[in-house]
């Protein structure tokens, strides 16, 4: 891997974060649901996947599979129906039906808000656990994706060598007041303006703070 950005310092992050709360006070998570156990569904089959072609599978699963045990009730054959145009479909249904099962049997058909229960469920990892928690219970977890990833790395908001090592940079040095939102902030920022191939900079609010040294013009 190529040698790390720096850090950026206390101040510098400050005026960051402003400028994303001053732009956009209460940003909000792309992928629809109607209650925590939605949520959940929708991030898990999120995976590989765009936001926008989630949104479009589930209209209409949500609607008759909004519970644990209408999720059973359903069936895998028609819940496979209904996301057979997102990646990795069948594993994902599998791990829905799982899920939901042990939900059921386990949760008395509650989703358990606990980062370690969450993690302990089919198809749920560390990024699904903490996108949950945040989106839901409102807990300043971060979720780091590969927006996140590259944001922090490019602009040293958050440096790190793998994800682990940027949720941690993320919860050491963004300031309390903004630790809420700051996943859905970059996240936002990353999948907009701060892109993989050819990064928006001239359309960049934080672009005299940011320690990219590739910046377009």
């Amino acid at each position: 891997m190529a040698k790390l950005t720096k850090q950026l310092d206390y101040n510098t992050i400050r005026e960051i974060f402003t400028r994303f709360r001053d732009g956009d006070a209460e940003p909000k998570g792309e992928l629809d649901h109607v209650n925590a156990y939605t949520l959940v569904v929708a991030v898990a089959l999120s995976a590989q996947a765009t936001d926008k072609g989630v949104n479009k599978a589930t209209a209409e699963l949500f609607k008759v599979a909004d519970t644990p045990q209408k999720m059973l009730d359903l069936g895998i054959d028609a819940l496979t129906d209904h996301i057979k145009t997102i990646g990795l479909f069948r594993q994902k249904a599998k791990n829905v039906m799982k899920t939901a099962q042990i939900l059921v049997d386990e949760y008395g058909g509650e989703v358990p808000n606990s980062r370690a229960a969450l993690q302990s469920l089919p198809g749920v990892g560390r990024k699904t656990a903490n996108v949950v928690l945040n989106m839901w219970w409102g807990q300043p977890a971060q979720a780091v994706d590969t927006h996140i990833f590259r944001l922090g790395n490019r602009s040293g908001i958050a440096p790190g060598k793998d994800v682990d090592a940027v949720e941690r940079a993320i919860e050491d040095n963004i300031p309390a007041d903004f630790q809420l939102h700051a996943h859905h902030w970059m996240i936002l920022h990353g999948r907009y303006i701060c892109v993989a191939r050819k990064p928006k900079c001239q359309a960049c609010h934080i672009r005299d703070l940011c320690l990219f040294e590739d910046k377009t013009e």
